[in-house]
């Protein structure tokens, strides 16, 4: 009996010192995560100006179907969504398989400056981008000089060129960070795969479809689904570069947020109500590409 209470004190023992290793982040992940979650969620039931907040039900929500402004950034960033993400995901798998052959010199250095975009400040980068595309900037003067246009295209102050310049600067910025991911993988492919291919006479072009592409379908949703979060939650580039216009044409929908919540009369109950449109917009699209990718856990 003796031996059966000193091994379940050993056993307590043992869970209490478990328990006090992850308790600190426990505590923090319930503050600091959670907490502000159901918070956000009861703030979305209410309305008013400022912290005058009154009680409204699912009014807030009703509210976002007729809200024009808050459907154009909903098209805005769904344009984002569809442009940008498949050019991105396609980008960052092609530039991992050219930098990952053996063959390839100075692998480092290329490795390095396509990933080094990732690392530099959104808001430092924004504002470059906004001079380098203004209407006399570097971009537009040097498409001169070669002769590509006759006249300075307006990048920033026209809304189709605007919602280009927007997708190029997401582009430039997260094709690294997908690339990463990819390289990582393909380096774990053993060569014997393909080699056993080459000798059974199949082309690149093959081996990468019926190789590389099944093998890399995990990573190649999880990117998708990152990339996806990552465009539905976008700011800075917007705020930075074109500052929503011209016209809201390319507001998106975490600027609308910004802009319930500072710029235009305080609206914090509507921001949280928009706030959790994206919550909704991220489940649904992660359902939908795990559907897609025909993943039973989706």
């Amino acid at each position: 009996m003796k031996v059966a209470r000193s091994g379940m004190s050993i056993q307590a023992k043992t869970n209490a010192i478990g328990w006090s290793f992850i308790s600190v982040a426990v505590i923090m992940i319930c503050v600091f995560y959670f907490y502000p979650m159901v918070q956000a969620l009861i703030l979305s039931l209410q309305s008013g100006r400022g912290m005058n907040l009154q009680f409204v039900g699912l009014d807030n929500y009703v509210r976002l179907f007729t809200d024009s402004m808050f459907i154009a950034a909903v098209k805005n960033t769904f344009i984002y969504l569809i442009v940008q993400v498949p050019i991105m995901i396609i980008l960052g798998l092609f530039i991992s398989v050219l930098l990952n052959d053996s063959r390839l010199k100075f692998k480092g250095f290329f490795r390095t400056a396509i990933f080094l975009p990732c690392v530099t400040s959104l808001v430092a980068y924004s504002v470059i981008f906004k001079y380098l595309f203004a209407a006399d900037g570097l971009v537009n003067t040097m498409l001169m000089k070669v002769s590509i246009i006759s006249a300075p295209i307006q990048w920033i102050t026209d809304p189709f060129w605007a919602k280009i310049t927007i997708i190029i600067a997401i582009t430039w910025r997260w094709t690294g960070y997908n690339m990463i991911f990819y390289l990582s993988a393909l380096q774990n492919i053993d060569n014997s795969i393909y080699e056993a291919a080459r000798i059974d006479g199949a082309s690149a072009f093959k081996q990468f479809f019926q190789i590389t592409i099944p093998l890399l379908k995990p990573i190649i949703l999880f990117t998708s689904i990152t990339s996806t979060i990552g465009t539905l939650q976008l700011f800075d580039e917007v705020m930075n570069i074109t500052g929503g216009g011209p016209g809201n044409a390319t507001t998106s929908i975490s600027q609308y947020i910004y802009n319930l919540s500072f710029k235009y009369t305080p609206d914090f109950g509507y921001a949280a109500t928009v706030s959790y449109a994206i919550v909704v917009l991220i489940v649904i699209f992660s359902v939908l590409q795990f559907k897609a990718a025909g993943d039973r856990n989706g």
